[in-house]
C-alpha cells in the first residue's frame, strides 16, 4: 500500500483465497486510489525535486524555499502540481503490469515445495517492476518534461507527447530508460531487505504472543526500508531525469548515462548526486500517511475486511 512516488517496491503477496474470492482486485483498486490522492497531495515536493535534479547546478545553486518562489511566480499556485497528471493515470498500467509479471516470475521460481524465499521474491518483484517500468516509461518521461516545462509550452499531456516526437522522435520517450533501469536492483533489494530485518527483530524483541507485529509497526518498517532504497538508487534516479529533460533545457548538451555521471562529479561533486534529496524525504511521510488513510477508507467502502 506504500506509495512514495516512486513505485520500485516489491508487489504485495495475495493468498489463494484473495486470488479466488476476488479480494485481491479490491485490495489493488484501493491501493491505486490511495496512490493517486497521496501524490497529488505531495505532488508540489514532487516538483520540486524534479527541478532541484534538472536545474540546481553549482551555478544556479536552488533551495527549498527559492524553488517554490521560482515556481509560484513563474506560474501560480496551479504550476506546483504540474507533472502530476500523468504521474496519477500511470499508476494503473504499473501496478496491474507488475501484479500481473510479478505472479509469472514467482511461478518461474518458487522451488518445488511451493516456498518463496526472500531471494526469489526480490528477483521476482526487479524483473517484475523492469517489466512495468519499460511497459509505461514513455511516460515517465512526459511527467519531467511537464514538470520541468514552463507555462503555456504544453497544453497537456497529449500535447506534450506529440511535441516530442515531432522534434526528437520515438527515441526521445526512452531518454533515461538504463539508469532507471539500474535503479529498480539496489531499491528493490535494499527496500526488501530492510523490511525484513526490521520486522523480524521487532518481532525477536518485542512480540512473545503474536506473529503479526500490526498495522503500524509495519508501516514504520516499510517507510524506513523505502526510505533506504531511495538513498541507494537516488543518484541513478537523478541521472534518469536530467536525461529526460536535456533535450528541454536549452544549451544543454546531449549526454548520456556514464558522461553525465562524469559531469556530475566533475562541476558538482558528490552532493551534486544527491540533489533534490530533500523535498523527496520531505514527502515520504505525508504521502505514507496519506496513502494509508485513504487505502483503510477504501477498503472500508469495497468491503474488505
Amino acid at each position: 500500500v506504500l506509495d512514495i512516488g516512486d513505485s520500485l517496491t516489491v508487489p504485495d503477496e495475495f493468498t489463494e483465497e484473495e486470488k479466488k474470492t476476488g479480494q485481491w482486485w479490491k485490495q489493488l483498486l484501493a491501493g491505486g486510489v490511495a496512490g493517486a490522492v497521496s501524490r497529488t497531495g505531495t505532488a508540489p515536493l514532487d516538483r520540486l525535486k524534479v527541478m532541484m535534479q534538472v536545474h540546481g547546478s553549482k551555478s544556479n545553486k536552488m533551495n527549498i524555499a527559492s524553488g517554490f518562489k521560482q515556481m509560484l511566480k513563474e506560474g501560480g499556485v496551479r504550476s506546483l502540481w504540474r507533472g502530476n497528471g500523468v504521474n496519477v493515470v500511470k499508476i494503473a498500467p504499473e501496478t496491474a503490469i507488475k501484479f500481473w509479471a510479478y505472479e509469472q516470475y514467482k511461478k518461474i521460481l518458487t522451488k518445488d515445495d511451493g516456498k518463496l524465499g526472500t531471494v526469489e521474491r526480490f528477483v521476482s518483484g526487479s524483473l517484475a517492476g523492469a517489466t512495468a517500468q519499460t511497459s509505461i516509461y514513455p511516460m515517465e518521461v512526459l511527467k519531467t518534461r511537464l514538470a520541468v516545462g514552463k507555462t503555456g509550452q504544453y497544453s497537456g499531456m497529449f500535447d506534450c507527447a506529440k511535441k516530442i516526437l515531432k522534434r526528437e522522435g520515438v527515441k526521445a520517450f526512452y531518454k533515461g530508460y538504463i539508469p532507471n533501469i539500474l535503479g529498480i536492483i539496489p531499491y528493490a533489494g535494499i527496500d526488501l531487505a530492510v523490511y525484513e530485518l526490521l520486522k523480524s527483530t521487532w518481532l525477536e524483541h518485542y512480540a512473545s504472543s503474536s506473529a503479526n507485529p500490526g498495522v503500524f509497526v509495519l508501516l514504520g518498517c516499510g517507510t524506513v526500508s523505502s526510505t533506504c532504497g531511495q538513498l541507494a538508487s537516488y543518484p541513478l534516479a537523478l541521472i534518469r531525469t536530467r536525461m529526460q529533460a536535456q533535450a528541454s533545457v536549452e544549451g544543454a548538451p546531449q549526454l548520456n548515462m556514464v558522461g553525465l555521471f562524469q559531469r556530475i562529479i566533475a562541476t558538482e561533486g558528490i552532493q551534486g548526486l544527491y540533489r533534490g534529496i530533500a523535498p523527496n524525504f520531505m514527502k515520504v511521510l505525508p504521502a505514507v500517511s496519506i496513502s494509508y488513510v485513504v487505502y483503510e477508507k477504501m477498503k472500508q467502502n469495497l468491503g474488505i475486511a
